[in-house]
Formats: C-alpha cells, structure tokens, sequence
C-alpha cells in the first residue's frame, strides 16, 4: 500500500474513535445523570428531613460524572485538532523502513 493511503486509514480511523470519544462519553453521562436525579428524589420523597444532606451528595457525585465525560471529550478533541500520533508513528516507521 502506498504511504499516503495508510495514512489516510490512520487518520479516519482516528476521527472515527475521537467521534465515539466524545459521544459514547455523552450518552453515559447522560444516563448518569438521569439515574442520579431519579435516585435523589426518590431519597427525598421518602425522607424529607435529609434532603440538604442528599442534595450536597448528589451534586458532589454529578461533579464526578460530569469530570468523566470532561476528560473524554478533551481526549477527543485532542486527536481531532492536536497532532495525530499515530499518523507521527506510521510516518517515522516509513523514515526507518526507508532508510534501511
């Protein structure tokens, strides 16, 4: 196969697993918070009187799902825009298998 075409490969494959990065990320924090807001007023609707203590718990673990999809998304970004490593690892095995 020629280099330009492999690298090609590379590159889609990479938009594709970026695409699935970001929205498989969004689906499960999605889920996440629907499951989280459902469980937190069938806390409160059982036990009124703990609804402060719940609410501070239900936002301490949004924050921790929402830095899940955060990460995910930022990762996603990066082999969108930043510089492809995996295209940078066929080129330099090219340089190598070139020069020998």
């Amino acid at each position: 196969m020629e280099i330009a075409s492999v690298i090609g490969q590379v590159q889609g494959l990479s938009v594709i697993a970026a695409g699935l990065l970001i929205s498989l990320a969004a689906l499960g924090t999605a889920i996440g918070f629907g499951l989280l807001g459902g469980k937190f007023l069938e806390g409160v609707a059982r036990q009124p009187e703990l609804g402060p203590m719940l609410m501070v718990r239900m936002f301490i673990v949004a924050g921790l799902v929402d830095a899940f999809a955060a990460i995910s998304i930022v990762m996603g970004l990066l082999l969108f825009f930043a510089e492809n490593p995996f295209a940078r690892a066929v080129i330099n095995l090219t340089k190598t298998t070139a020069g020998a």
